[in-house]
């Protein structure tokens, strides 16, 4: 579809760009964002002083520091970063209504029918340049009919296939022995192929006129089809190293040794596979805040400023139709620090009496230090809620009353014990189906759960109240029960046993518990009044015995 056009925007340096912007000092100095990958810190972005010492993206952090001795490094925020970009989202928004992100430093722009509003896609991109200088941003950009080019040319415009050498590989062309002796130098003894990159004073755009995306692609490298580095590399020792070359193969051949994902990164790139730009609907945002003329410091000061907050962001929360699950409480003191605490809910809700109790239960975690000068309350995460009313006769409608009142009674112990330990800490049990008697439960969050309604299933045997995993019994090796036997350090007497229940295992799954095969269990009375649940393993693939597993009340 020659009508379309779209302008991707990368910004190469927009972790450092984001750091420098705050501190201007950092300009002057050789500046990288490091990040931890497995066991080792890698650099994720540098500033111009930083790449005039060669260092770049990915390397280690011990070897930049070898590199360049006065580097001055910073953690990366991802989530500093993703705030950043949506702020760029929202100012790319001035050029087309339709802009999404790219990865983590790119935004993609569908300028269909947009272009000549600012006087055409030269004049257009002049003023995304000019305002990317105004905000301290390094931005490279693609024009062109799809969004796969328009990719490749904001990264990879002026950039040459490189030659693939790779120790005993043996280089196809034979004129290449004396008639390029000389170009190769250093990197046929082992060094990196040379890569031809852009100039500082080449343009940090490039414009794909319609319809012209195949020839503006050629010359590009492989890597601009947005494919995976190993990928990359297979292309590269078969001497696929520009688009060009990878476009005049046969498309089966391809995805039969590559896979069709090879092909699919072609036809999006030529615009033959649909790759639409669609931006997400923001999700809707609820928070407030009261700034305050004096700083304050006490408890009660910041439950006043709670009380003034909560009814308005339950308000808004209720004209959305939501409801609260977590909330987040955020103290501004004076010193620029801020102090925050989050609590959970074990039902959604807009009421303010059941948000405040949490919020003051956490109020002895925050450090006033020099004293708070502002608050902000933030519904960190939602969910739908909806109003319930009764109906029915009188009678009915006081039972659902009370039901209701029971519930949230529970759901507000939860919330409060939750502040305390942890919403993940308090658990419930559902029955399961299976025969196995560790697998007759299923643990679940008593926050994201509801009570289990009907009747617990009963057993058609009895089943202690403990279990544990098996724990060996010194007995003889024999299937009947023994008179005496040793567990735990202590010395048993059988009184009385009832069984056998013989249970296998799922032959359908490989449990690594059970694969001694079939068992006997027996409800065991010990004279000294101990009820324990033993089985003997009958141990068709491992050794047989006795084992405990369990306990009755």
């Amino acid at each position: 579809m020659t009508d379309r056009r779209i302008l991707s925007l990368w910004f190469p340096r927009m972790g450092a760009d984001r750091l420098m912007r705050r501190d201007p000092q950092l300009h002057a100095v050789p500046l990288a964002v490091v990040e931890e990958r497995g066991n080792m810190q890698v650099l994720t972005s540098l500033n111009t002083a930083a790449q005039g010492f060669g260092l770049r993206s990915g390397q280690p952090v011990r070897d930049a520091h070898a590199m360049c001795e006065g580097l001055i490094t910073r953690a990366r925020s991802v989530q500093g970063e993703a705030a950043f970009l949506a702020v760029l989202q929202r100012w790319a928004g001035k050029f087309s209504p339709w802009v999404a992100t790219e990865a983590s430093d790119g935004l993609v722009v569908d300028l269909t029918g947009c272009a000549h509003l600012f006087g055409g896609e030269e004049a257009l991109l002049e003023v995304v340049q000019q305002d990317c200088n105004d905000l301290g941003l390094a931005v490279q950009m693609g024009l062109a009919d799809t969004r796969g080019a328009a990719w490749a040319l904001a990264r990879f415009a002026g950039q040459s296939a490189g030659a693939y050498r790779s120790g005993d590989a043996i280089d196809q062309e034979a004129r290449a022995t004396r008639s390029r002796a000389g170009k190769r130098r250093h990197w046929t003894r082992g060094g990196a192929a040379p890569v031809v990159r852009r100039g500082p004073d080449q343009a940090t755009h490039r414009i794909a006129a319609p319809g012209q995306s195949y020839s503006a692609l050629s010359a590009l490298p492989v890597a601009a089809l947005r494919l995976d580095a190993d990928l990359v590399a297979q292309l590269a020792r078969l001497g696929l190293r520009r688009v060009g070359d990878l476009l005049g193969q046969p498309r089966a051949s391809l995805a039969r040794r590559f896979g069709r994902g090879v092909v699919m990164r072609m036809d999006q790139a030529m615009g033959s596979a649909p790759e639409p730009v669609s931006p997400a609907k923001p999700p809707d945002h609820f928070a407030v805040r009261l700034t305050l003329p004096d700083p304050i410091g006490l408890e009660d000061d910041i439950l006043a400023g709670i009380d003034r907050l909560l009814p308005r962001l339950c308000e808004s929360l209720k004209d959305k139709g939501r409801g609260a699950r977590r909330v987040r409480l955020q103290a501004f003191r004076s010193d620029h620090d801020i102090q925050s605490v989050e609590v959970g809910l074990a039902r959604p809700s807009r009421d303010p009496a059941r948000i405040r109790p949490l919020l003051a239960l956490k109020l002895d975690s925050i450090d006033a230090g020099f004293g708070i000068d502002m608050l902000r309350i933030e519904a960190v995460q939602t969910e739908p809620i909806h109003c319930r009313s009764a109906v029915g006769h009188l009678e009915a409608g006081h039972v659902v009353n009370k039901r209701l009142a029971a519930n949230t009674a529970v759901d507000d112990l939860i919330g409060r014990i939750g502040a305390r330990v942890g919403m993940e800490q308090i658990t419930r049990l559902h029955p399961a189906e299976s025969h196995i008697p560790e697998k007759t439960s299923k643990v679940l969050a008593a926050a994201w759960s509801d009570p289990w309604k009907e009747d617990w299933p009963a057993a058609r045997t009895p089943r202690p109240l403990l279990l544990w995993q098996p724990e060996p019994v010194h007995a003889p090796d024999v299937p009947q029960v023994p008179q005496v036997f040793r567990w735990r350090g202590q010395t048993l007497t059988r009184h009385r046993a009832i069984g056998p229940e013989r249970i296998s295992p799922e032959w359908w799954l490989d449990d690594p518990d059970w694969r001694s095969g079939v068992r006997d269990y027996w409800v065991t009375e010990t004279e000294d009044g101990q009820r324990l649940w033993l089985f003997y393993g009958h141990g068709h693939m491992m050794s047989s015995g006795w084992f405990c597993q369990g306990a009755f009340a």
